[in-house]
């Protein structure tokens, strides 16, 4: 059951980004999560459409998993050049206000489990510090 409606997840990011308009944010959200959509896969990618709110759900299910996987900069800079004129620094901006409102959205549970299935470098898009794995 998604904890936020479509509504909310926009408000959130229209919050998290600054962005002067509700539709501004909506075609940010669009893009980041269709660009995530192809990247999370299996139970993550399931459980991810199943507690976003159902606009946003198929945004997630309606994309074909990437063969390879993109570094965390290289994700930035692949909606960095679906955007007229952006920059990467914009780009890297919208990536991380939609992925940083995503753990209030779908739970931190989930978020950590998706971080596992990335290469590293994705968990500073979510608003969390990148941790080195300890040696035993």
């Amino acid at each position: 059951m998604p904890s936020m409606t479509w509504n909310e997840l926009i408000e959130a990011v229209r919050e998290s980004g600054q962005y002067p308009t509700k539709a501004e944010a909506e075609r940010v959200t669009r893009l980041v999560l269709s660009a995530l959509g192809c990247h999370v896969v299996g139970d993550e990618r399931v459980d991810l459409a199943r507690r976003l709110p159902t606009e946003a759900a198929r945004l997630i299910a309606s994309q074909i998993p990437v063969t390879r996987s993109l570094s965390a900069a290289e994700f930035v800079d692949s909606i960095a050049s679906s955007i007229l004129g952006a920059t990467p620094a914009k780009a890297r901006w919208d990536v991380s206000s939609v992925l940083s409102v995503l753990p209030t959205a779908v739970g931190d549970d989930l978020i950590d489990r998706i971080l596992k299935q990335l290469p590293s470098g994705y968990a500073l898009l979510f608003g969390r510090a990148e941790l080195a794995p300890t040696s035993a």
